[in-house]
């Protein structure tokens, strides 16, 4: 995995299948093309806040304005920023909306439990037991479940799961890029379905209660109906399991028979060593995550306790009747608890291989965790002065209002709005391949439209993530797509971008058409909430 992968360009004969041509061919260069055009997305938010401002004085300056919906509503009207008080407002507000930014705190302190876990080599290894410890004829469904499972530790996935299946698959006698599309499908394809809460979920919670708090306060952070990072882990958790089902099917029943017999002549003779020798964990792995594992079942039991009985610890008894409203401290904590099981796990482990010993080994892996955000806190600088100054000028408001007036007048107020709304998502996503970015954009127009038509940001968002994540791997936007083109290439050096999207355009669709059904079964067939505590419609 250290060499870097051959130059197909320097091959006399490339493959057809990579070279252009046909009406698909040429609908993805042209996405390429259009990506392309697309600047950084640092630079995306200065151009965004650069047109709120000239907007904001344009609509000021012609009094747009529309009548409040709400109960005792009055008028509605924009804000300009481009006038003495915006400008004071502007430069008084910088810092307090980069720090108040909800995103910002949650994702870095989720983080640090995280980055001590992949430090220590917890997260590699306990990847490592499910993917060799399964059966032959679940080696498939394995890879794809621990792909999925994988999104909580973001990067784990594509840097260590993806080459990984690839080598497994091959030592076992099948086509090793068989491997390679079905972690890759199970990672980016179904980015947003997992059975824990990981960094991406306070991410786009964070977003979303900033969007939602537009046209209601009550969602404002540390408000009665913030939302919370687990507003959607009940239908994430569902999709774990459509995602395995069908990721494994399409690998089977799809991609396999197409890619046919391994040609190990235009592979690395190096990758195939690797892959002859896969073994599996070490002694000093293995106890290690058994170690763990009791550590970690004894600190879940504790928890239990102080949550289950009545008077536990992370009971509110003053807010009523409601099981799921008494535990809402908990369900507030979730961001600590994920600090706190993965950074207790990773020490643990780190301590039984010796592979973290003392402070400085622990201080390191957070340092570490903190300096891969870098880019990540220059982006939210500028994504938090979109959405405060967004706020401030009532633009938000205006649309939300004109939007659902729209949607009514298309008669597109039902569930069956969510259908556009779901396929725009995908088609922005791949133009712009970071989530927190499309949704940063997006959210402060859709979540206000959509809560005016009646529904819930859980739902709204929930929506949004199935859109942001199908399309995440027929993308030469996504950020890790080179990277698994260069792992793709290594088993195959003729291989060219046009050959690995179409081997994940099958994962796309099926992702696509079965998580929309899902959603629709799930929320307006059995009118389940998407989250503990989590409302399906609201009231405007």
């Amino acid at each position: 995995m250290a060499s870097s992968p051959p130059d197909p360009s320097n091959d006399p004969s490339p493959d057809a299948s990579a070279a252009p041509g046909g009406v698909f061919a040429r609908f993805l260069a042209g996405v390429e093309w259009l990506g392309n055009l697309l600047p950084h997305p640092v630079t995306l938010f200065v151009v965004f806040d650069v047109l709120v401002l000239l907007l904001s004085g344009l609509a000021g300056g012609l009094g747009w304005s529309v009548q409040d919906p709400r109960p005792g509503g009055g008028t509605i009207e924009a804000v300009s920023l481009l006038n003495p008080e915006g400008l004071r407002r502007i430069a008084q507000g910088v810092v307090t909306n980069f720090t108040g930014f909800a995103p910002l705190g949650t994702v870095l302190v989720a983080l640090l439990g995280v980055g001590i876990a992949e430090s220590s080599g917890l997260l590699g290894a306990g990847i490592r037991a499910l993917v060799l410890g399964a059966p032959r004829n679940l080696l498939t469904a394995a890879v794809v479940l621990a792909a999925v499972i994988s999104n909580t530790a973001s990067e784990m996935g594509y840097v260590v799961l993806i080459p990984l299946a690839a080598a497994v698959f091959h030592s076992v006698g099948r086509h090793p890029l068989a491997g390679l599309a079905a972690a890759f499908a199970g990672v980016s394809g179904g980015y947003s379905a997992n059975l824990f809460i990981g960094t991406v979920d306070p991410l786009l919670a964070g977003i979303t209660t900033e969007s939602a708090a537009l046209i209601d306060e009550s969602y404002a952070r540390g408000g009665p109906n913030e939302i919370l990072a687990t507003a959607n882990w009940y239908f994430m958790a569902i999709s774990t399991a459509l995602i395995t089902v069908v990721g494994t099917w399409v690998t089977t029943r799809i991609v396999e028979p197409k890619l046919g017999a391994f040609a190990a002549d235009r592979a690395e003779p190096e990758v195939l060593e690797g892959a002859r020798s896969m073994g599996a964990l070490s002694s000093e792995e293995r106890r290690g995550l058994r170690i763990t594992a009791g550590v970690l079942l004894a600190l879940g039991g504790l928890l239990a306790w102080m949550a289950i009985p009545a008077d536990g610890w992370f009971r509110d008894p003053e807010a009523g009747e409601s099981t799921l409203a008494q535990l809402r401290p908990l369900l507030k904590s979730v961001v600590a608890l994920v600090f706190v099981f993965f950074g207790l796990g990773g020490i643990v482990y780190g301590r039984v291989t010796g592979s973290m010993r003392g402070e400085q080994a622990i201080i390191g892996a957070m340092s570490k965790a903190m300096g891969s955000m870098g880019l990540y806190m220059v982006l939210v600088f500028f994504a938090a002065q979109f959405v405060a100054w967004f706020k401030w000028t009532n633009l938000g408001m205006i649309l939300a209002v004109e939007g659902a007036d729209l949607l009514r007048e298309l008669a597109l107020t039902g569930p069956t709005i969510f259908v556009p709304f779901i396929l725009m998502c995908c088609f922005v996503n791949l133009m712009l391949g970071s989530a927190s970015a499309q949704w940063a954009v997006t959210a402060p127009i859709f979540v206000p439209m959509l809560m005016t038509v009646g529904y819930s940001p859980q739902v709204i968002q929930a929506a949004y993530r199935i859109g942001d994540s199908t399309t995440n791997t027929i993308t030469p936007m996504m950020s890790y797509f080179g990277l698994i083109l260069a792992f793709a290439m290594r088993y195959d050096r003729k291989l060219g971008i046009g050959t690995l999207v179409a081997t994940m355009l099958p994962y796309s669709i099926a992702f696509l058409v079965g998580w929309m059904v899902l959603f629709y079964v799930w929320v307006f067939g059995l009118g389940l909430p998407v989250g503990p505590g989590t409302p399906l419609h609201y009231a405007p």
